[in-house]
């Protein structure tokens, strides 16, 4: 419900669903534990429960504050009753004095007030908005909820995601605090579904377009798997694990940078951002990690400070006079500066190709890469592997993160780096889980070396094709084909001493510059750290090159922007009832060459004209006979073209001399589209030219990114729509002896023979 919710609008029910689906997820997999008897000591539910709920006690308490002041009682109602429920049950835990009624009455009162409130929709529905109960009305709010937009660039997921680093941080905490007597199994199910939630929110994140915040959930969703692993290891072994130092202390300077630049687009949240550095500090000087009372007193601060930021962070999202977070201050001091300046505006996260629904997350999967390469540098225990904290690193870090890095990049048009992404987190989770968790033993497989043989295969086509990318892409494929020989070393029995170790090393500070250069990229206009260039460049690769213009279909401005490039005699790519067309008006001369210039146009496949409605062809009606416009009129809209005899009514369409580049001498091809974009499109430039978004010869285009890669820098700009609704071209019929009561079909495509010819006959009978 709040991601469904989030795709709307920004509104506290995004905090409160997201909130109190956490809850429930970790509170419900104790309860299986206890059930289970896997908490079997006198006080061990007592200690798993508490940290959860008290935190989720005061999380939904500042829900409920800002719900009040923000005019959104009935949320804050709820949240107050679940907050006041979960208080009730963490004093029931503290105290056997107390009997469970107040929690219950607690849980009575939520289901009290969303009764309440279904009564009052049910009633306004049946009675068509007549009657309304108190606070049930949504027809204002909505209006409201219009008016305000989404809160300019607030982030409605940063909210939820600071509440689950309070979740996160109470577990260490209330040990620190003597609230719980040991750290367990038992706070497992708190730190693993606080992390799963974070990187549930990264996503929704990216989709926001917040790539700084989405980065900085997936750092700290890093921390809460590893800290659950490192609360799960003794129960199979008696000692505690251990941290491999070099790796903190890359992941505190990870912080560090990032926290640099969040601080730029948003002071506070770059300052609580800094918070976590003297955290990855401290697990790196304490040998018992988050068992140890240093990391947990910086637990401390983070819990305070999550729950202020949090606070910040949900009364900016509804509020119309927001609490001041210095972003202001940094945009005014940056702005005297000629050096520095931020990027901003429509193109922000413009995709590589087409339209994209998600923000660049190359940041994050660039920093996981040093991540991971720096974690393989712990060597640890050959007999005991899983003594030393490897597998959260690789397989998380590595692996899943680098996998949604790779489906971002892919949405994004990025189809070689999406590639290299997806293959090297497969890799880091298939070779993390058999190195590092004892699966493949002291002895080595041929089987294993043989996978490894395939995969390097496979990096050296990734190698192959980003030397046509640019330099670093280049070099970043290239040291990983260094970790991948380590592996296979290490899998025959021939690694050298430290070889593996001097590979990672590489290969991470490599990624570390590429992390580096996409932060700076995404946050100052003008490269600050340059990627290079393509290192081979061949006629025809990279045709995508200069980036034309792209818009996305679904914004009636985005159909107003074509319509004037279209006027002012540009070329265009837009999507159709059928596959991707590109278009010139035909009041621009110059733009119908232009087109038929870019195409190469074949003889034997000639240009067509497109209408909106027959009243564009009114002036020349009596140049058609009675049975061809009324054929016209019964035929369209739709994906039928009719080829009609070429005469005088082609010269009130104002071609002028290009009107040779269309149809043949004897005949033209003319259809309406069965498309509300295209037709739009048509009624603001008037009629306009037509040919396939493909060179000669080859398929149709059923999708922008194909017009990118075919004709990215011949046309001016590109209308996106996605995938075509069908991938058969229109159907041509011959239209020039209709008089005589034949028509010929130069094409059948998407509408059949007998449809045409029943249209005919109810003309003809008419």
């Amino acid at each position: 419900a709040g991601i469904r919710r989030s795709l709307r609008n920004a509104s506290l029910l995004v905090a409160l669903c997201l909130t109190l689906s956490a809850l429930w997820s970790g509170y419900g997999v104790i309860l299986i534990l206890a059930g289970q008897g896997v908490l079997p000591g006198p006080g061990d539910a007592r200690d798993a429960l508490v940290p959860g709920l008290a935190t989720f006690t005061l999380a939904l308490l500042l829900l409920a504050v800002v719900g009040f002041l923000c005019g959104e009682p009935l949320l804050g109602l709820v949240a107050a009753t679940v907050s006041l429920a979960s208080a009730h049950e963490v004093a029931l835990h503290c105290s056997s004095s107390l009997g469970p009624s107040a929690v219950a009455c607690g849980h009575l009162s939520v289901c009290l007030v969303g009764g309440y409130f279904a009564l009052g929709r049910i009633l306004y529905l049946l009675t068509k908005g007549n009657v309304a109960l108190p606070g049930t009305d949504l027809t204002e709010k909505k209006a409201q909820e219009q008016s305000r937009g989404s809160a300019g660039s607030t982030n409605p997921f940063a909210a939820p995601g600071l509440l689950l680093n309070m979740l996160s941080a109470s577990v260490f905490c209330c040990r620190l605090l003597g609230v719980t007597h040991r750290l367990f199994l038992g706070h497992v199910p708190w730190l693993w579904a606080a992390g799963t939630y974070q990187i549930g929110i990264c996503v929704l994140s990216y989709r926001a377009m917040d790539v700084l915040m989405a980065t900085a959930f997936g750092f700290t969703s890093i921390l809460k798997f590893a800290g659950g692993y490192c609360l799960l290891y003794p129960t199979w072994q008696p000692e505690e694990p251990s941290l491999p130092t070099p790796f903190l202390v890359v992941f505190s300077i990870l912080f560090a940078v990032l926290a640099l630049f969040l601080s730029l687009q948003n002071p506070v949240d770059g300052l609580y951002l800094l918070f976590f550095v003297p955290y990855c500090i401290a697990l790196a000087c304490s040998p018992r990690g988050f068992f140890a009372g240093g990391p947990q007193g910086v637990a401390v601060a983070i819990f305070v400070a999550s729950a202020l930021v949090a606070l910040i962070h949900l009364y900016n999202v509804r509020a119309k006079a927001k609490i001041p977070t210095g972003k202001g201050a940094v945009k005014a001091l940056l702005a005297c500066s000629s050096l520095l300046k931020l990027r901003e505006g429509p193109d922000l996260h413009a995709p590589y190709l087409g339209y994209s629904k998600y923000a660049d997350a190359e940041v994050l999967t660039y920093a996981c890469s040093v991540l991971a390469s720096f974690a393989l540098t712990a060597t640890g225990d050959p007999q005991a592997p899983l003594a030393t904290v490897v597998i959260p690193w690789v397989v998380v870090a590595g692996g899943i993160l680098k996998l949604l890095g790779g489906s971002v990049a892919f949405a994004r048009g990025k189809t070689l780096e999406s590639s290299a992404f997806i293959l090297y987190s497969v890799m880091w989770i298939i070779w993390g889980l058999t190195r590092y968790s004892g699966l493949c033993g002291t002895a080595r497989s041929f089987h294993a070396a043989v996978g490894i043989i395939s995969f390097m295969l496979f990096n050296s086509f990734i190698v192959f094709c980003s030397l046509f990318l640019n330099m670093a892409w280049f070099f970043y494929s290239l040291t990983f084909m260094l970790v991948a020989v380590s592996f296979l070393l290490d899998a025959i029995h021939a690694l050298p001493t430290g070889y593996d170790i001097a590979a990672t090393l590489i290969f991470g500070l490599v990624s570390f510059y590429c992390f580096l250069a996409a932060l700076a990229s995404s946050t100052f206009e003008g490269c600050c750290l340059p990627m290079g260039g393509p290192m081979v460049r061949l006629s025809g690769v990279g045709a995508g090159t200069t980036k034309c213009l792209h818009l996305p279909a679904r914004k009636a401005s985005s159909v107003k922007r074509i319509a004037d490039i279209l006027r002012n005699g540009g070329t265009c790519g837009i999507p159709t009832d059928t596959v991707y067309v590109l278009v010139a008006a035909c009041s621009r001369p110059d733009a119908v060459e232009k087109a038929h210039r870019s195409k190469r146009q074949a003889q034997d496949r000639p240009m067509s004209l497109w209408i909106s409605s027959l009243k564009q062809l009114e002036p020349a009606k009596h140049l058609f006979t009675p049975l061809l416009w009324d054929f016209m009129e019964a035929a369209w809209p739709s994906p039928i073209s009719l080829v009609i005899p070429r005469g005088e009514w082609v010269d009130f369409l104002g071609m002028k001399d290009s009107a040779k580049y269309v149809g043949t001498p004897q005949s033209v091809a003319i259809r309406i589209p069965d498309c509300s974009v295209t037709t739009h499109l048509i009624d603001l430039v008037g009629p306009i030219v037509v040919t396939s978004a493909n060179p000669t010869g080859e398929a149709d285009t059923t999708h922008h990114n194909q017009v990118y890669a075919k004709l990215g820098d011949k046309v001016d700009a590109v209308l996106c729509g996605g995938p075509s609704p069908e991938n058969i071209a229109s159907t041509v019929v011959d239209c020039t002896k209709i008089d005589s009561g034949n028509i010929g079909f130069f094409r059948v495509g998407i509408i059949p023979k007998s449809q045409v010819l029943q249209i005919l006959e109810q003309v003809q009978k008419k």
